[in-house]
């Protein structure tokens, strides 16, 4: 390709490519699951812009192109709550969800001082996912059906871990 990925916080101008991505690469979840109402499908470019507005939000660009995406946000008892992880069909297996995970694990303990571990989500049947989430360190620490019904599996790291894999990485 000729250019390298770069990784950044999203501006208000990146939220229509955001959702689109997000549309697309979806779509193997919504059909692992036969279930096309999962909420990265069904959320609204307001609800987004909400996003954009109150969590860290960051993108990977390829040029102009937003190839990549993650969302984090950290509540009271200072977890680090990571969401939405995509990377367009055409980049997945190349290390950039690994590269966007830590990213935004280094963007919220930056962000945030009581930062003491990151927690994040996946549907059961998400090997994929699954594998690099325990490539970067999270266990499994629960599970839970979401309100479309597919079963999700709940894992977590240390946030001092999150820094022992940026190091190593």
């Amino acid at each position: 390709m000729g250019m390298s990925v770069t990784i950044s916080a999203a501006a208000a101008e990146d939220t229509e490519q955001i959702l689109k991505l997000q549309y697309l690469a979806f779509q193997r979840e919504a059909e692992l699951y036969g279930n096309y109402r999962i909420q990265p499908l069904t959320q609204t470019l307001d609800s987004l812009k909400a996003e954009l507005e109150s969590d860290t939000v960051l993108v990977a660009r390829l040029g102009d192109e937003v190839v990549g995406t993650v969302r984090g946000s950290v509540d009271e008892d200072g977890t680090g709550k990571i969401a939405k992880l995509c990377v367009h069909p055409r980049l997945q297996g190349h290390g950039l969800g690994a590269r966007l995970l830590r990213a935004v694990e280094e963007a919220l303990a930056a962000g945030h001082a009581e930062t003491t571990r990151f927690r994040l989500h996946t549907g059961h049947k998400s090997e994929s996912n699954l594998r690099l989430y325990r490539k970067a360190g999270y266990v499994q620490v629960g599970g839970r059906t979401a309100s479309d019904g597919v079963r999700l599996v709940i894992l977590e790291k240390e946030a001092t871990d999150a820094a022992d894999f940026a190091v190593s990485a």
